[in-house]
Parts: C-alpha cells; structure tokens; sequence
C-alpha cells in the first residue's frame, strides 16, 4: 500500500478527532443554486442519480459518516458503496447504515472496487483535498461503467459575503508566520477550467452549478465552526486565540440588529459523464 501523504496523515488524524464534522457543518442547512433550492447540498447530489426501475450501482467517493449514503439507502433499486479512508469515520457509517451498503477502507487514488461496475460515482466535500488528483480520475473512470455519471460538491469559495473578505484580512498575517506550510489537493479543483482540463478526454458533458449554503450565525457561532476547519484547527492554541480576537473584532459591524451575520460556504457543483 502506498503510504501516505503528509496532507492524508492529517486529514486522516483530523478525522479520527472530528468524527461526522462535514455532514455537522452541512447536512442542516438549505442549498441555493440558479437551478433550485434543496434540503442541503448532500440532497443537490441525491437529485442528481436518476430514478430508475432498473437496478444502479451508486458509489460515494470518500463518504465520511455515511450521511449522503443513508439518504440514498431510502430508495430502492439502488446498491450502495462508500470508501472512505478513515476507519474512524467507516464505524460511524457502519453503525448507522443498513447492512446492505458496502463500506471499504481506501483512498481514491487505487479504488478497491471493480473496473466499470460503478453506474453513478458521487462525492460531497472531498475531490479538492486529494493528492494526485489525475490519479484519482483514473480511478474514477476505471470504475464508471461507459456513460456512468459523475457528480461532486467541491469548495468554491470558503465564507460567502463580505465576511469572507474579513476573515481572509485578518487570517493571512497570522497564517503567513505561524500556520505551518501544508498542502491541500490541486489547485485545478478551485476553478471550472481547472476541472475541465482534468476531466478532459475521459468524461464528457461537463456541467457545473454554483451552490450557496446560506446562514446567519452569531459571530460565536461563526467561530465555533470555523474551529473544525482544517487550517484553524493545525494552529497552535496561541494562534488560534490570537485570530478569534482579530476576527471576532474585525466582524463586529458586519451584525444586523439581531446579532447575527449573514454568511454561509460557496459550493460548486461537478458534474460529467464517462465517455
């Protein structure tokens, strides 16, 4: 097995200590796009595997708790597979799911799951912090059957609003000198044409939609969540109570009269099928 990478090191730790955090952030709050409003953005992916009476083959790429697994497991005619790489996060998923879904320990860069069986691959939060992200592609087509369908949440933009502007202001001073130098995936995974190049040649009919989770906390429970981010939680204990102070100053005028700001996480939609 190829060892991995300083980055999955983390990723996996991080995981081990904050079992369920996406689905936390996520699963609770409505997502906007042009096309339509849905119940979160795991229910922008569900809408996405057609309704068939035919028997499909569903794998969630990286599926954590198994949140988006157990809204999939409420339809039927539908086999589920999820891979993950924290086993962690697997006895979570496996606790909660039916014993019909398969759960498999794995990293997407060598998917343990035979070639072109796989009828709809989706993936929430997850393709835009993988290492050899054209490996990973490789991957997904070995396992897509011939026009089998690719759909994936990515990160567009991390706060929405001017919030995003404040908290980028204060953050990078304090990341320049103290965060120590990690890094996260491709960079070709933050933009569209970024994703058409690695999308080129094996899947066609590319498409993507921008999601906004919208929501209103209170500056402390913007901070709250803002703790189970991946680059606030590697900074020491000083940095982190250096950077609630700045920002939680740095936020005070952006309140309405109830207290609270009007933000939320930018989202993108991926979507393609097997060429």
């Amino acid at each position: 097995m190829t060892p991995l990478t300083a980055a999955e090191t983390y990723l996996q730790d991080f995981h081990q200590r904050q079992v369920s955090v996406t689905s936390a952030a996520f699963a609770h709050l409505p997502a906007n796009s042009p096309a339509g409003t849905w119940a979160s953005s795991y229910h922008v992916l569900t809408s996405l595997v057609p309704a068939v009476d035919t028997p499909l083959t569903v794998l969630d790429l990286a599926c954590g708790d198994g949140y988006l697994l157990g809204l999939l497991a409420a339809r039927r005619q539908l086999q589920l597979l999820g891979v993950d790489m924290s086993q962690a996060e697997l006895a979570v998923a496996r606790a909660a799911l039916p014993p019909s879904v398969q759960l498999l320990q794995g990293r997407g860069q060598a998917l343990d799951v035979p070639s072109a069986s796989i009828d709809c691959l989706v993936s929430h939060m997850a393709l835009m912090l993988m290492d050899d992200i054209e490996q990973v592609m490789r991957e997904m087509r070995r396992v897509l059957r011939p026009a089998g369908q690719f759909a994936a949440i990515v990160g567009r933009t991390f706060l929405l609003g001017e919030v995003n502007d404040v908290f980028m202001r204060v953050f990078k001073p304090i990341a320049s000198t103290e965060l120590p130098p990690l890094r996260f995936g491709d960079r070709r995974t933050g933009s569209e044409a970024g994703w058409r190049e690695l999308l080129d040649g094996s899947f066609a009919d590319v498409e993507f939609d921008d999601i906004d989770v919208p929501w209103t906390p209170t500056p402390g429970e913007l901070w709250a969540a803002l703790l189970d981010t991946y680059d606030i939680d590697r900074l020491d204990d000083g940095g982190r109570q250096r950077l609630r102070g700045a920002f939680m100053d740095a936020v005070a005028y952006l309140q309405g009269s109830d207290g609270k700001i009007a933000t939320g996480w930018g989202l993108r939609l991926v979507c393609a099928r097997a060429a």
